[in-house]
């Protein structure tokens, strides 16, 4: 409703201004030559439709859908009606002054102004930002090419300076606005824009006329050609705006016409070429001075390079806009031929998944079982058909209840699915199962049943429960090698304590008594017998250093301490082959540094299997290697004796014989390995591997126990 109010507000308002129109050429048609004798009307006229035109256009201004630039219209309207009322004064009657070219023409000015400052919004509503510049450089090559030749038609011959400057400026204001609003009905010939166009071109041909009379001094009031295209249009441009809405803020900039821009730039320079002509031939028959004619060719060649400047910078922008659109391109190209590889490899991706999907699900160890909401078997895989012995064909499609009636299995295998427990019965052994469920969503939702066989698990848990057993049967045995060991050593030293008092500290203190009465025989002047107790005190002393030497020699022989493991090893092997009758053997491989302790220990796994074979073994040959090789020490002790049962280890350490379980935990202190390879008939052999960087405890061998 408020549309087809405000429709026909503004079909009233135009047929307001058409009769106004109308009425205007019939008084001019009617008037005839009255119009020179009463110029008052005239510019009556001219007042009177510039006053009613800015009335329409103030109330179209309150109106949604009005023109950006109908209130800057309005003002050049209202330029031009207070010139009509201004020259209303000076053609009244009675008034006898001269009008004439003067500094006051220069207020001409403002009005051309102001009519300018609607292109501006327009050009900015309308032409995209790029090519603004372009298009001012053009209207401003026609505007001095128009101009030169306006001015040259309007200024008078031999006229003044203030003659010459009203030429120039009626010229200025005639030829910006037409070539403005020519460009920008060229551009976007819309019937707004060509509209203005065909009013602005009669204003300025009207301007360009009362400059011609002006500046010449034939000045007429009430010219038809002057008053009537000013006193109509006002009338036409405030129709224009009142019927025709202003173009969407939402819509994009107006698509420029095919053909508008080349011929806007051919007729630029058509234009100045034309300017440039003119002004020659005025030159050459010297209708013009020499000084003008420079004047007017240096504007025209201004702006003709104005306007190269602009293409120039246009071609540079749009070059490297090219260049940046075609980089984009390649690079959308490139990333377009990435996305394409990637989306390739997607789909190879999906389908190798979906294969090996079904590849896991053919392969996987584990049966896989899918079952539909009423627990029948929707698919399963080979695993689960060998686990039950049947194929394919006979497993899908049959009830889980079914299936497990129709094998040998027992009564939990049917309730595999709720409990996760069941057992087959294959060749009289039993196959257990264990199984999952996982919940497959869908309509109608299906199960996922994960079946494995957990026989092997059975088993392995019975082997590590054995094994724990061993575990615990060792730490008996080693807390009796411990017992046994410290009770050794409490042993040991309690002998070495004995031997010290009864041997070296009974002697060390009789040599000391022995040396008191040789002082008192010594101070009573028996020399003799003094020195022969002397002599007697240095046997005894002898003697009690050979007694430590030899309890010496238990810790750490001297030999080991003199010369070093080999030498040792091979003399002691010597000496055994010498004492028990046997027939020895010593290889010797190393030029490794060997630790001190790792001597020792060496030395006493020889001395300890030396012991044993001449205890238990009974061979006639023994043989003895001793090597170093990878940053490790290798003791081989073997002989060709009787041998024995190793399962009887345990049985020797209960019995007391800790002679091998205490060599194996001296050489795994020290992070070593110690085997025992004996076969009853076939000898023995004992195999010690010491790392040459490790530290050994400091414990001894129960050397004497076998």
């Amino acid at each position: 409703m408020a549309t087809r109010s405000l429709r026909a507000r503004a079909l009233l308002i135009t047929a307001v201004l058409g009769l106004a129109a109308v009425g205007t050429v019939v008084a001019y048609t009617l008037a005839g030559d009255e119009m020179h004798s009463r110029p008052e009307l005239a510019d009556g006229l001219v007042l009177g439709t510039g006053l009613l035109s800015i009335a329409a256009i103030l109330y179209r201004l309150r109106s949604p859908g009005s023109w950006k630039s109908a209130k800057f219209i309005g003002l050049g309207i209202l330029a031009i009606a207070t010139a009509g009322a201004v020259f209303l004064v000076l053609d009244a009657p009675g008034t006898d002054r001269v009008l004439g070219p003067s500094a006051w023409d220069l207020l001409f000015l403002f009005g051309a102004a102001v009519f300018l400052m609607p292109i501006k919004i327009e050009f900015a509503d309308h032409f995209p930002k790029e090519d603004r510049r372009e298009i001012s450089a053009d209207v401003a090559l026609i505007s001095a090419a128009l101009g030169c030749i306006a001015y040259l038609s309007i200024r008078p011959p031999d006229g003044t300076g203030v003659a010459q400057m009203s030429s120039a400026i009626f010229a200025l204001m005639a030829v910006t606005a037409f070539a403005a609003y020519g460009a920008l009905a060229l551009w976007v010939p819309s019937p707004a824009h060509l509209g203005q166009f065909a009013i602005i071109g009669a204003l300025a041909a009207s301007v360009v006329a009362f400059g011609n009379d002006w500046v010449n001094g034939a000045y007429v009031p009430g010219s038809t050609a002057v008053n009537l295209p000013l006193a109509l249009g006002p009338l036409g441009l405030a129709i224009l705006i009142t019927i025709i809405p202003r173009r969407e803020a939402s819509r994009p900039f107006a698509r420029p016409a095919r053909y508008g821009r080349p011929i806007l730039t051919t007729a630029a320079v058509a234009a100045a070429c034309a300017a440039l002509g003119v002004v020659a031939n005025l030159a050459i028959n010297h209708n013009v001075r020499a000084i003008q004619a420079s004047a007017l060719i240096g504007l025209l060649g201004a702006a003709v390079a104005l306007r190269i400047l602009v293409n120039q910078l246009r071609s540079v922008h749009a070059t490297r806009d090219a260049a940046i659109a075609l980089d984009q391109k390649e690079a959308a190209l490139h990333e377009t031929d990435k996305a394409l590889a990637r989306l390739q490899r997607a789909n190879e991706t999906l389908r190798e998944s979906e294969e090996r999907l079904r590849l896991v699900f053919e392969a996987a160890v584990d049966g896989i079982v899918e079952l539909d909401d009423k627990d029948v078997i929707v698919r399963a895989n080979e695993a689960f058909c060998q686990m039950i012995d049947l194929p394919h064909r006979m497993v899908e499609g049959q009830p889980w209840t079914a299936l497990a009636a129709a094998i040998e299995a027992d009564e939990s295998l049917a309730t595999l699915p709720t409990t996760g427990q069941g057992t087959l019965r294959r060749d009289g052994n039993a196959i257990y199962l264990e199984s999952r469920i996982s919940e497959i969503p869908g309509d109608p939702p299906r199960r996922l049943l994960l079946v494995r066989d957990v026989t092997a698990a059975r088993v392995a848990d019975q082997t590590i429960r054995s094994l724990f057993k061993f575990l615990q049967d060792r730490d008996e045995d080693r807390t009796r090698i411990m017992r046994r060991t410290n009770a050794a050593i409490e042993s040991e030293r309690n002998r070495i304590a004995r031997d010290l008092h009864d041997g070296p500290v009974q002697g060390v203190s009789a040599a000391s008594l022995s040396l008191e009465a040789v002082l008192l025989m010594l101070k009573a002047g028996e020399l003799e017998e003094g020195t022969e107790i002397l002599s007697k005190v240095r046997r005894e002393l002898s003697e009690e250093a050979d007694n430590l030497r030899r309890l010496m020699s238990g810790l750490r022989p001297p030999l080991l301490e003199e010369r070093g493991l080999i030498p040792a090893i091979r003399e002691t092997l010597a000496k055994f082959g010498r004492d028990a009758d046997i027939e020895t053997e010593f290889v010797s491989r190393t030029n490794a540094e060997v630790p001190a302790d790792l001597e020792t220990l060496a030395y006493r796994i020889v001395q300890e299997a030396l012991s044993n074979a001449s205890k238990h073994s009974k061979a006639s040959h023994v043989n003895v290697t001793v090597e170093g090789l990878a940053g490790q020490l290798r003791i081989e002790v073997s002989d060709d004796g009787i041998g024995f049962d190793s399962q009887q280890a345990r049985e020797f350490l209960r019995m007391g014989r800790v002679g091998l379980a205490s060599m194996r935990e001296r050489v795994e202190l020290a992070n070593g390995t110690f085997m025992v390879h004996a076969t009853p008939g076939k000898g023995t052999t004992v195999l010690a591997t010491l790392p040459l960087d490790a530290v050994p405890a400091q414990r001894e061998l129960a050397v004497n126990e076998a």
